[in-house]
C-alpha cells in the first residue's frame, strides 16, 4: 500500500519498542499508516524468545561474556559480513512484507537493519528501507549497503555511516514522546530543581508532590539512576555512592527487575536517602523534578532527559554497546562521562543551577532537537500526491 510503513523493532528491553510506537504515532498523525512488528517474533522455533532470554541472562549475570561477543561479532572487522541469524530474520521479514504490503520498511534494531538490507541487496524487497539508528555508537551490525538511507542522531554518526556503507545518512531529532517537553520551551540551566515547582517547563506535577509520591523528603535533590527496563548494571554501587555523599538522593529506576528493586530498597532504607522504584509510567514527572540523570547505557531515557532539559552523566556503563554508546555521547558533548567514583560526584557538583557547565551541557543536548523530525524524511515515501510533506531531515554536511 502506498501510504503504509512497516516498522521493524525488537523486544530487547523497552527502548526500541518505545521508539517504534512513537514513530508509528507520528506517521499516523501525518496521514500515513504504520504497522510495528517484532523482528524476534519473525524468527522460527521460538528462536527470538531464546535469544532474548540469553541476552537478558548474560547482561544480568555474565556481562563479560556479552562484552566478548560484542567485540568479536559486532565491531571486529574480521567477523563474517552476514550471520545465519540475518538470513533467518530476512526470511521472516519477507513474509511480513508480503502480508503488510508496505511502501517503506523502517528498521529500528540492528538485526532488522541487517535483514532488510539483505533482502534489498538481493532484489527480494521492492520498497525502500530507511534505518533509524537508536544509538550514538553504530556498530557493524547496524550497517548494510542494501539499505537505502539512515537516520542518525548527530552529524558524526551520519558521516561515519556514509563512509562505511556509501549510503545517504541524515541527521534528525531524537524520537521521544511529547510528554517529555520540547527543548526551547524551558530554560536550559535547569531553572529551579531544588524543591519548588518548575513553572518554566509548564508541564508535569509539582516537584514537592513528586517527592511525596516516591517517599522522599521535601528539598531532597533527586538524581535519577537508570538501569533500563531489565535492571542491569552496577547501579547498587552508584546508589550507595550518591546516598553516602549527603548531597544527593538517588532514585534508582529498576525497571521490571523486582529483585533489584527490593535489594536497593533495603540498601537505601539503611542509608536513609533515596528510593528504589520499579517500572514507572510517570517518568516525565520524575525527570521534571530531577537535578540530573545518571545512566549506564546511553539509551532512550537519555534522549528523554535531553528533551526534558535534564543534564546526563554516565557512569559504570554496561558492556558492549552500552560502553561505546556513553563514550560516543560524551564525545558529542551532550553528556558527561565519569570514569571514577570521585569523577561522578565532581561532575554532579558542577551541574549546579546557574553554573555555565549545566547551561552548556543542556543546550548542546537540546540542539539535537533542532534537526527535523524523523518522520519528515519518511513521509515522501508514504503519502499520496497532494499531501503536504514536512521539510526533510537535514543531511550531514
Amino acid at each position: 500500500m502506498r501510504d503504509r510503513a512497516l516498522i521493524v523493532s525488537a523486544s530487547m528491553g523497552a527502548g526500541h519498542d518505545a521508539v517504534a510506537a512513537e514513530l508509528a504515532r507520528r506517521l499516523a498523525a501525518s496521514g500515513a499508516r504504520a504497522e510495528v512488528v517484532d523482528v524476534l517474533a519473525l524468527l522460527p522455533l521460538r528462536l527470538g524468545a531464546l535469544l532474548r532470554w540469553w541476552y537478558r541472562g548474560v547482561m544480568l549475570r555474565a556481562p563479560w561474556l556479552y562484552a566478548l561477543v560484542y567485540r568479536v561479532f559486532f565491531v571486529s572487522r574480521r567477523a563474517p559480513s552476514t550471520s545465519p541469524l540475518t538470513v533467518v530474520a530476512a526470511a521472516g521479514l519477507a513474509r511480513a512484507v508480503r502480508r503488510v504490503r508496505p511502501s517503506l520498511v523502517v528498521p529500528v534494531f540492528h538485526v532488522a537493519a541487517q535483514a532488510a538490507g539483505h533482502l534489498r541487496a538481493r532484489g527480494r524487497l521492492a520498497v525502500p528501507s530507511a534505518v533509524v539508528l537508536t544509538d550514538f555508537a553504530v556498530h557493524r551490525l547496524w550497517l548494510h549497503p542494501g539499505n537505502d538511507r539512515y537516520l542518525c542522531p548527530d552529524t558524526a554518526t551520519a558521516l561515519a555511516v556514509t563512509a562505511a556503507v556509501g549510503r545517504p545518512a541524515f541527521r534528525c531529532a531524537p524520537i521521544v514522546r511529547p510528554g517529555f517537553g520540547a527543548p526551547g520551551a524551558h530554560v536550559t540551566d535547569g531553572a529551579d530543581v531544588t524543591g519548588r515547582a518548575d513553572v518554566t517547563r509548564g508541564r508535569g506535577a509539582d516537584a514537592a508532590e513528586v517527592r511525596a509520591r516516591i517517599g522522599l523528603r521535601d528539598g531532597d535533590r533527586i538524581v535519577l539512576v537508570c538501569a533500563g527496563s531489565w535492571g542491569v548494571g552496577r547501579v547498587a554501587e552508584t546508589a550507595r555512592l550518591l546516598a553516602r555523599s549527603g548531597r544527593y538522593a538517588p532514585v534508582v529506576l529498576c525497571g521490571r527487575n523486582e529483585r533489584l528493586r527490593r535489594r536497593l530498597g533495603r540498601l537505601l532504607g539503611r542509608a536513609g536517602a533515596g528510593a528504589a522504584l520499579g517500572w514507572r509510567d510517570d517518568l516525565a514527572d520524575l525527570l521534571a523534578s530531577a537535578y540530573a540523570l545518571v545512566d549506564n547505557a546511553g539509551g532512550l531515557t537519555c534522549r528523554e532527559a535531553f528533551a526534558a532539559g535534564v543534564p546526563v552523566v554516565t557512569y559504570r556503563p554496561i558492556a558492549g554497546h552500552g560502553r561505546d554508546g556513553v563514550l560516543a555521547m560524551a564525545r558529542a558533548g551532550v553528556s558527561v562521562h565519569a570514569r571514577r567514583r570521585a569523577d561522578l560526584l565532581r561532575a554532579l557538583d558542577r551541574l549546579e543551577p546557574g553554573l555555565p557547565g549545566r547551561a552548556a551541557l543542556t543546550a548542546r543536548a537540546a540542539a539535537l532537537f533542532t534537526s527535523a523530525p524523523a518522520e519528515s524524511l519518511l513521509l515522501p515515501d508514504l503519502l499520496l500526491p497532494g499531501h503536504a510533506v514536512p521539510r526533510p531531515c537535514e543531511p550531514a554536511p
